[in-house]
């Protein structure tokens, strides 16, 4: 189910709501942050911005003439304005629509691009937080189908490099990654998410650990982290492997860790304050006697960004909402001897979790 133009409208109108109660209310919002244009209008260059104007009559999007083109395949229900100084053009069409505030992406605009922007004759620049964020928490039926096909394309991505016995003794943990990557591409991937992460032996207890020429020896925990990308929607998996027979100690862990996040995916319901989803899952870790070694927070959220809102950690603030996509991902990790990290996708639903990584979760030895 590929977005359409009305998608973008109606998020757009949705925003529209948030500047009537803004304080003080907003007259239109200038959006910068790329992602946040993606969400708004589907236009995925690297140069653009989007005016949306609380009357709706002086919508309209800035780019420049590299993407003339694209810029009408995507957001043609939009007027466009061709400039590349897409900020300044598009404050011009604010003060022409009789815009007096205009709300800007605090954590976007420079203070810099601040200073250039404000002036005599422009209007009154008033920062916001999170306007856009705040609406992309929760996910529609159309992003929940694209992140279904992007989790989906990794799940077989993963299944034909086990297939194919790419994870191995004498394999190097860079050659594993970009096989795996290989693999996502063929299977459909626009891109991938992130930089595919394979850390194998004392590696695997490197949270986020980079592949390097390592070589895979037999004993190893293998930890990889990876993702596909697809029509701009992200994947998160982890899934972790041990060539050979385990040892009692991997065997140890790994049942933790998977306790664990089993524990969080069943605290994963709507109004569930964040920071009590991530106690679920750390209580059994610290009741195993590794709380000291699970050095992150247990998930995040993830759509057009692969961490995005909300987080699930001590430090995260709020509640889930009906309809949030986001991680669970708790990890043991032994300094010098390996690590193991289980990590799912998931809609949060009212009668229980959307599973999106279906990738099963028993240990597996290779």
């Amino acid at each position: 189910m590929p977005q359409t133009p009305t998608d973008h409208a109606r998020r757009r109108h949705t925003l529209r709501a948030a500047l009537a109660s803004h304080e003080p209310a907003l007259d239109a919002v200038l959006v910068t942050n790329l992602d946040n244009v993606h969400y708004l209008a589907g236009f995925t260059g690297s140069n653009g911005a989007l005016l949306v104007t609380a009357d709706g009559e002086g919508d309209a999007i800035a780019t420049d003439g590299r993407y003339l083109t694209q810029v009408a395949e995507q957001s043609g229900d939009l007027r466009a304005v061709i400039e590349r100084d897409v900020a300044k053009a598009l404050l011009v069409e604010a003060r022409a629509a009789g815009a007096r505030t205009v709300g800007f992406e605090a954590a976007v605009l420079s203070y810099a691009d601040h200073a250039r922007l404000s002036g005599d004759d422009a209007p009154a620049l008033v920062p916001t937080t999170r306007l856009v964020e705040t609406l992309r928490e929760v996910k529609d039926d159309g992003e929940i189908e694209l992140l279904r096909r992007a989790c989906a394309i990794s799940d077989q991505a993963l299944a034909a490099l086990v297939e194919e016995g790419a994870i191995r003794p004498g394999a190097t943990e860079r050659e594993v990654a970009r096989r795996l990557e290989n693999l996502m591409f063929e299977f459909g991937a626009e891109a991938v998410a992130f930089e595919t992460i394979v850390a194998a032996g004392a590696n695997s207890a490197i949270p986020h650990h980079r592949p390097t020429d390592a070589v895979l020896a037999s004993g190893d925990l293998v930890k990889i982290d990876f993702g596909a990308r697809y029509a701009g929607y992200h994947a998160d998996e982890t899934r972790t492997f041990v060539l050979g027979e385990p040892a009692d100690w991997q065997r140890e862990i790994y049942d933790v860790v998977a306790r664990a996040q089993a524990a969080g995916r069943a605290a994963l319901v709507p109004g569930a304050d964040v920071r009590d989803i991530d106690a679920a899952a750390r209580s059994v870790i610290e009741a195993a006697g590794y709380g000291e070694q699970f050095l992150h927070g247990l998930g995040h959220g993830v759509g057009v960004e692969i961490h995005e809102a909300p987080t699930l950690g001590k430090l995260g603030s709020g509640t889930l909402s009906d309809g949030a996509v986001v991680t669970v991902e708790p990890g043991v990790y032994l300094p010098g001897r390996g690590g193991v990290r289980i990590e799912d996708t998931l809609v949060v639903r009212a009668d229980g979790p959307e599973l999106l990584t279906r990738t099963t979760k028993d240990l597996i030895a290779l």
